[in-house]
């Protein structure tokens, strides 16, 4: 799931998130040099703890790549063992107060590698949607593999052409509906691999 948009602004060429350590900054200058709020900590306390949550479920090796501190990566592993909603609830607020000893630099690193996560995911998903529609197209429609073969030339086309044949049969030969039959047989994933590797080639 794609993560909204953070609202902010820019200072001096640079965007400062709304609730971010620097725009809590600018806030104190503008205040005189006042201390935070109760409402500004509570506010940036709530946002470092969503943070930590959705940090726990960053692949492990993206994770490896952020350099965190061994006692907040200890307590997100312990987080995700916990099943006990209350118990999971506590430790991710002790995961929110580790997450506030991390500068604002570290912060917005990890922003970055949730957001680079997240716009993966749906690259990947667009991709397979591409992949199964070729797959639709090429089993029902003689001509999609001329088509095919134009776009990506490199394809083993003797290959592909020997899978469909197969994929066709299968579909023919057993029980049930022909997607039923399709999806069983080898020559219909062995098609998907294909595809796949050529597209994202």
């Amino acid at each position: 799931m794609s993560r909204k948009p953070r609202k902010g602004y820019f200072v001096r060429g640079q965007f400062v998130a709304e609730g971010s350590e620097l725009d809590l900054h600018y806030k104190r200058e503008l205040k005189g040099g006042l201390e935070l709020s109760k409402t500004d900590l509570k506010r940036e306390s709530a946002r470092l703890q969503e943070l930590g949550e959705q940090l726990t479920a960053l692949r492990a090796d993206l994770r490896k790549k952020l350099g965190l501190p061994e006692s907040l990566e200890q307590a997100m592993q312990e987080a995700n063992r916990i099943a006990d909603f209350e118990g999971r609830r506590r430790q991710m607020q002790y995961v929110g107060k580790l997450m506030r000893s991390l500068e604002e630099d570290e912060v917005q690193l990890i922003e970055q590698t949730l957001l680079a996560q997240d716009q993966g995911n749906a690259q990947e998903t667009a991709l397979l949607h591409q992949v199964e529609q070729w797959r639709l197209q090429l089993l029902n429609d003689e001509q999609a593999l001329a088509r095919w073969v134009q776009h990506y030339p490199a394809t083993d086309v003797q290959q592909l052409r020997t899978l469909l044949r197969q994929a066709r049969k299968d579909a023919h030969a057993a029980p049930g509906s022909s997607g039923q039959a399709q999806r069983q047989g080898r020559a219909y994933r062995e098609i998907f691999q294909i595809l796949k590797e050529q597209l994202h080639g």
